[in-house]
This record gives C-alpha cells, structure tokens and sequence, in this order.
C-alpha cells in the first residue's frame, strides 16, 4: 500500500477533477516541475491508485437518464448461485453497478436505461430471467442530488 504525501493528495484529486490537464497545467498548480509531475502520476499508476482514465458522460444526452436501484434477493445463498447471479448481471449492460450488500437483500444494482418503457423491458427480458433470483424491489431516482467520481484521499 502506497502511502501519499500532501503533494500526491492534491495531484489525485486535481486528476479526478479533471483528467485532461495537461502535464504542465498541473506542474503550475502544484508548483512541480513537469517532469516531477510526470513521475508523481506514473508511480501513482504503477501501484494502482490510479485504476484507469475515462470519459464521464451526460445521461441525458445519450437518453439515458431513468435510474432505478434495485435490490435482488437470491432463493439460495451458495456460492454456486452466488458466482452465476454475479457473472450473469456483469454481462448486462443496463447495470452501470453492482453491490454485494448485506441486510434484507442480497445485492443492489443501479439501472440507466431510457425510461419507464424500457425499464420494464429490461426487467422482464433480461432481470428476471437471471437464474436464482427469488425477489426484486426496486425504486427510482426523483433527482439526482449528488453524484461524484471523486474519491477523497
């Protein structure tokens, strides 16, 4: 495990922010050199904080802007139907996550799909027919309050 200086703190931070900064723009915020910074966020890659880079995208202009959680329960807690119900849902490209979770349910999913319509649609023709599943509750998202990919450090 890496430990983090208050230098790699802020470089994290400042690249989940906004990952596009150019090498340079964050030498200045910093006050590093450029090639300090270059090496600050290769080390950071080579231990694995920093997992991948990616685009975030807005819901509503790509039409997909329901959200529903659900939870699932599964009939039988082995690890048979564990690791089926796991591989199946992974494949669904509906489910942006997946949370093995304690409590009532087993598991809670979070669901982008266009609307009611095709939430339906993915319920019946892809959900539920996952093997295992003894129960689905699900509710849906009135407004988004709050979404961040910022982890803090």
């Amino acid at each position: 495990m890496m430990t983090f200086d208050p230098i790699d703190k802020q470089l994290i931070t400042l690249l989940q922010t906004d990952s596009k900064q150019t090498t340079k723009a964050l030498s200045v915020q910093l006050n590093l050199s450029v090639t300090a910074v270059y090496e600050r966020i290769k080390k950071l890659e080579h231990h694995g904080v920093i997992d991948r880079y990616v685009a975030m995208v807005n819901k509503a202009e790509v039409q997909k802007s329901f959200v529903a959680f659900c939870h699932i329960k599964l009939i039988k807690h082995s690890q048979d139907y564990v690791v089926q119900f796991e591989k199946e849902v992974a494949n669904l490209d509906e489910v942006m996550e997946c949370y093995h979770i304690s409590g009532d349910y087993d598991y809670l999913l979070k669901v982008l799909v266009k609307d009611m319509v095709a939430f339906r649609e993915f319920m019946v023709n892809k959900l539920t027919t996952i093997n295992h599943i003894g129960s689905t509750h699900s509710m849906f998202v009135i407004n988004e309050v709050k979404h961040s990919t910022i982890v803090p450090v």
